[in-house]
């Protein structure tokens, strides 16, 4: 058995977000960037997963979708434990364009992983677009992951409570958090052992970017903070009510 854990390289959550070309282009100067938060979440689990598994689980494997500059994050996750990496040495595009670069390297694995969505453009479509492609049956918002003879177990969070379902592999795991409850952080032997395990590099195949962005805009600057006296109570409701729209 072999999982596939699918990661994006994204930009630090303390970055400050600067853009070019009046607003057409994110602009990487600078930039820290790290494994997109719930795609190592999801690594973290499928190593669980394999340490549990007395040998069921041969591997697992990371995929990512991008340029060279994105090699330092995918050697970070194999510092943290996966066995070998892919890189399709391309520009991510959209989410149909990534999906389908994906498909390529998933349709060898039985468990294929993808964090719920990425921090910087939370489109949450790549992990349900894939499993379509592939034509396997997927679970988003899964919060727990076991793998029960020849099935997998699945807790996923839904509105006012949780939900226990079943699949049969080869299959597509949405995750987000609560699926580990914290990501692993590499140790100096991990460190030093990524640098030899496998990092394949895929030649993209030929498919559609179906979106493009025309501008971006930052949000508007929040207001400044108002203090009121705590003996105040009044002007506190009023403010509550006629400025905040709280009440």
């Amino acid at each position: 058995m072999k999982i596939l854990v699918c990661i994006s390289n994204v930009p630090d959550t303390t970055t400050k977000i600067k853009f070019k070309e009046d607003n057409k282009v994110f602009d990487t100067t600078g930039v820290q960037w790290i494994i997109n938060p719930w795609d190592e979440l999801a690594l973290t689990r499928a190593l669980e997963l394999k340490e549990g598994s007395g040998g069921k689980i041969e591997k697992v494997s990371v995929a990512l979708v991008g340029d060279k500059s994105s090699e330092p994050t995918i050697r970070k996750a194999l510092a943290i434990g996966a066995d070998d990496a892919f890189r399709v040495d391309t520009d991510p595009g959209d989410s149909f364009y990534v999906a389908t670069q994906l498909k390529e390297i998933a349709k060898d694995y039985d468990i294929v992983l993808c964090g719920i969505e990425s921090s910087d453009y939370t489109s949450s479509a790549v992990g349900g677009m894939l499993s379509e492609m592939l034509e396997w049956p997927s679970v988003s918002s899964v919060s727990r992951l076991n793998i029960e003879g020849d099935d997998v177990s699945i807790r996923r969070e839904i509105d006012g409570g949780q939900e226990i379902v079943s699949s049969q592999m080869p299959f597509v795991g949405i995750v987000q958090k609560g699926i580990a409850l914290e990501p692993r952080i590499p140790a100096m032997r991990g460190i030093m052992m990524a640098r030899k395990k496998p990092l394949n590099v895929l030649e993209p195949i030929e498919a559609e970017t179906l979106t493009e962005y025309e501008n971006f805009e930052m949000p508007p600057p929040k207001a400044a903070v108002k203090l009121v006296d705590e003996e105040n109570v009044k002007e506190l409701v009023e403010l509550l009510k006629n400025e905040a729209k709280a009440i």
